[in-house]
């Protein structure tokens, strides 16, 4: 018996081209009818088609979309409730005053709140055998009431040197407050993250120019790894200094409905600053795929509709060497800010796995803007 074609949905040309890079990136083959040919993009009550023995899967794809997009509308919706917060885990080194640039600068845009947090170990280094330390934990009471006094008066002096800043009018003036915890820092970082969720996570690290870890670069990698809110990662010798001189943003995509809730989600923050946008989808080997370059070429239409304050560009690269792809692009397009997701079908996550999210965040010095799925 012949599969005849059903309409699973009828959309705008704009949310009908999406619809089908996502029925087809989970195996449902999706045809549009109904297209104006001469302007497609203004065409109304455009078709999804598909085989009716892939309606049930197709429905299930739909109504996991629209669930999704309900709990991304509730989520924005309570977060429009409460003031945002910028969370910046400081250790009090050039790191924590270059993040907190970033952090105050979008802060003033946003009406936003930022939290410092510093997290300290009341361990005491034991031994080192190729070039790891050992630690046991210090039990003596007094030690352990130093190790806080000490970390509250480098918290004292940090903030004393933001508010001189802000004096100076350095930094923007904007609500801050401090926070010390004893513990491990990336697991006092996700504790915090957990109870409070911040609107996103400001952080410094060294860059690939460097070859020892400090501390806030490793715990950057963890946290870039393992939080669930977007995580701003800022290199040591990253040319930009603030939110306000992002001239231009690479936003990796793999065509996937995460890939399209992370751009918004980087534009509900970024709202108030301008730049440019370039998409960028990674190709394996050297051969040409044309069904990349037109799904790639489907969704340009629906973000000049949504965002057409938007300078766009739409990138295909090709090759073996993602980060030496990656990094010949940023070089020959002025790239301040690579922005990916991470997520199990992403290109990029092979690269976000426990031992290689310690090369990227140490491989690049343009300043990192990571969403998590």
């Amino acid at each position: 018996m012949e599969d005849r074609l059903v309409t699973v949905a009828i959309h705008t040309y704009e949310k009908a081209q999406i619809l089908k890079s996502v029925l087809e990136a989970n195996g449902v083959d999706a045809s549009i009818h109904n297209v104006n040919q001469i302007l497609p993009v203004v065409s109304a009550g455009v078709r999804v088609r598909i085989r009716e023995s892939d309606l049930p899967k197709a429905l299930g794809i739909i109504e996991e979309m629209n669930n999704a997009q309900a709990v991304q509308d509730a989520v924005a919706e309570e977060l429009q409730k409460k003031p945002h917060e910028i969370l910046v885990p400081v250790d009090f080194s050039d790191y924590s005053q270059r993040a907190c640039s970033f952090a105050f600068s979008l802060a003033a845009k946003t009406n936003s709140e930022v939290v410092l947090l510093h997290s300290y170990m009341n361990f005491g280094a034991s031994a080192s055998i190729g070039g790891v330390i050992s630690y046991e934990r210090t039990i003596d009471e007094e030690t352990r009431k130093a190790n806080y006094e000490r970390a509250e008066k480098e918290m004292f002096e940090f903030e004393r040197q933001l508010n001189d800043l802000i004096e100076m009018e350095d930094l923007p003036k904007v609500k801050f407050s401090a926070k010390i915890r004893e513990g491990i820092p990336e697991e006092e970082i996700l504790h915090y993250v957990k109870r409070h969720s911040p609107m996103m996570i400001v952080m410094g690290t060294r860059g690939k120019s460097q070859k020892d870890m400090e501390l806030i670069g490793s715990v950057t990698a963890e946290i870039v790894e393992r939080a669930w809110v977007p995580v701003f990662a800022i290199p040591e010798n990253t040319v930009i200094k603030s939110f306000d001189e992002i001239r231009s943003i690479a936003c990796v995509t793999n065509f996937e409905d995460k890939d399209l809730i992370a751009f918004d989600k980087m534009m509900s923050i970024l709202k108030p600053f301008k730049f440019k946008v370039h998409f960028v989808h990674f190709s394996q080997g050297n051969s040409a795929n044309l069904w990349s370059e037109i799904k790639l070429s489907g969704i340009r239409s629906y973000f000049a509709k949504y965002y057409p304050e938007l300078e766009f560009e739409y990138n295909m690269l090709k090759g073996n060497d993602l980060l030496s792809v990656l990094d010949d692009f940023i070089q020959e397009n002025s790239i301040d800010v690579v922005s990916m997701n991470t997520h199990k079908r992403n290109i990029f996550a092979r690269l976000f796995n426990h031992s290689i999210a310690r090369k990227m965040v140490f491989h690049t010095d343009t300043a990192m803007f990571v969403f998590h799925s």
